[in-house]
């Protein structure tokens, strides 16, 4: 069964490297995979969302020697600190995994008994070029072609001979080239799939799945002095967090969320995920994930992000923008401006506040305002729902630009397009300002004799509200929580599912009704 055809959902984040701090990278993909899994929650899926920490391999045993600590006590200090700063982000994972963990260094081991089992991994030897920073090896030919530096870091590679298990990738061409021809959205977007496709034509080689050079990390299975190399342990942890690994996969009551609809990842660790990842599974004969998603990279002002050139947007930025402008504005500009296709995008304080000011201030700030104050003054919050309420008035068929909106944030959603998701929300609560601005309730409200109009506008106005808040509530939770409570209804996770939140509805009542006022202007501070 394909992921699309289930009534469960499943997303993942790679699991993030402890050797660094958080910063806007982590920060971008979880918010990411937080929207998509509120959305497909409020839509009636059994969600599954992942995330946690990368703890092993040679750069944490490196950076534990040098501040006089265990591997393990390093891992233990950052791991923590991940929890916490991804707690900050108000992120509704299901799970935190963390590679040092029993449940997932158990299985680990047990996969790979079950590949060379089948006979996928074998003991040879490697001569090549290392990229120590990304703990990637590369052959000779590939080497030159990057010029003998590393394509994230630009430091030079490392020549280097071990004795080490191996995977059969090459075994797996065929095999991976007629998955891509199959289901040409396995990798998104194009343009990352594309390069995958680019790189696949030049063949296969095997890949070494352990190492020698190092103690921190889980041993190989039978095999001593063998630690799994960082990369292989890493993918498992997508498995591991389900219980598959286990001698009884059904226990844990987690095996019916695999395969994943979407791995979340930067497009720095696609070959990964999208040629090695699926090829293990194959060795395992485990069904695929639906999308490997690459997202592009934040930029600062046009310029690589760089602690050395000051553009770094780290944990303390993001404290900043989150206390100037509320957590809900920092989710938002995540979601609509961030670098999702293939492009990176500009991270800029003047983006960030237009954004704000545009989107969140003016256009869903304003409606929820215009609308809450027009209740509460013209019926003292108590809008009456009259006869024929749906009656199209002006020309605006609502009940068309519900199915619409829908149709738009489910099409979007099947195609992790979170900006487009939001965008759908967003769009009705548009067209309702071209609605008022139209029909002009302010005026009616002057003649007793339309009070009957006057509140078929403003009822019809409320269930646009009602039905912006659902869809927006993915990206703004607290923001749309508050707005409900002021329209005097239920929270959107507890009004049943999304679809039925975006539909008008006769039986629905708008009671206790106040202005409220969701996003304040902000003082701009100096552009650049």
């Amino acid at each position: 069964m394909s992921p699309s055809e289930r009534t469960t959902a499943t997303i993942t984040t790679p699991i993030y490297y402890v050797n660094d701090r958080p910063h806007i990278g982590h920060a971008y993909t979880t918010t990411l995979c937080d929207v998509w899994a509120r959305f497909m929650r409020l839509a009636g899926r059994d969600v599954f969302f992942l995330t946690g920490t990368d703890e092993h391999g040679v750069k944490v045993e490196k950076s534990a020697r040098e501040r006089g600590l265990s591997p393990q006590a390093l891992a233990d200090e950052n791991a923590a600190e991940f929890r916490r700063v991804l707690g900050l982000f108000g992120l509704s994972n299901d799970d935190f995994i963390r590679t040092t963990e029993p449940r997932h260094e158990r299985q680990v081991q047990q996969f790979l008994r079950r590949l060379e089992s089948t006979g996928a991994v074998y003991l040879g030897e490697f001569e090549g070029w290392y990229d120590e920073g990304q703990e990637e090896y590369h052959t000779e030919t590939k080497a030159k072609e990057l010029d003998y530096k590393s394509p994230i870091s630009g430091r030079p590679l490392v020549r280097a001979k071990e004795s080490n298990y191996y995977f059969r990738l090459s075994a797996f061409q065929q095999r991976l080239e007629r998955h891509f021809e199959e289901h040409p959205e396995f990798v998104r977007p194009v343009g990352r799939r594309n390069e995958v496709l680019g790189r696949l034509r030049e063949g296969l080689q095997d890949v070494p799945i352990t190492r020698t050079n190092f103690s921190w990390g889980i041993p190989m299975p039978g095999a001593e002095g063998h630690v799994v190399y960082v990369w292989i342990d890493a993918l498992f942890n997508y498995a591991t967090a389900l219980g598959l690994g286990e001698e009884d996969p059904q226990a844990s009551g987690r095996a019916k969320y695999w395969p994943a609809d979407f791995h979340v990842i930067g497009k720095e660790i696609l070959w990964f995920h999208a040629v090695i990842w699926p090829a293990l599974l194959m060795a395992l004969d485990l069904p695929l994930p639906g999308c490997v998603y690459a997202h592009a990279f934040w930029i600062a002002n046009g310029q690589k992000m760089s602690k050395s050139l000051g553009n770094f947007i780290d944990l303390e930025a993001i404290a900043g923008y989150q206390e100037r402008y509320g957590l809900d504005a920092w989710r938002w500009f995540m979601s609509t401006r961030g670098p999702l296709g293939a492009a990176d995008a500009d991270f800029r304080e003047d983006h960030f506040a237009d954004a704000y000011l545009t989107d969140l201030v003016n256009t869903i700030g304003n409606c929820a305002s215009r609308v809450t104050a027009m209740a509460e003054r013209y019926f003292e919050g108590e809008v009456p729902c009259p006869d024929d309420p749906y009656r199209i008035v002006d020309g605006q068929d609502w009940s068309a630009e519900f199915d619409r909106a829908w149709r738009e944030a489910e099409s979007a959603s099947s195609e992790f397009a979170i900006d487009r998701m939001a965008m759908a929300g967003l769009g009705l609560l548009r067209t309702l300002d071209g609605f008022i601005h139209r029909t002009e309730p302010f005026k009616i409200a002057k003649d007793p004799a339309r009070r009957d109009e006057l509140a078929r506008i403003l009822h019809q106005s409320l269930e646009v509200l009602f039905a912006a808040s659902a869809l927006l509530w993915p990206v703004l939770p607290g923001s749309m929580d508050r707005l409900r409570e002021a329209m005097g209804q239920p929270a959107a996770t507890a009004c049943g599912p999304l679809r039925e939140q975006v539909r008008l509805d006769a039986a629905r009542r708008f009671g206790g009704v106040r202005k409220i006022a969701l996003f304040p202007r902000v003082e701009e501070t100096a552009k650049g």
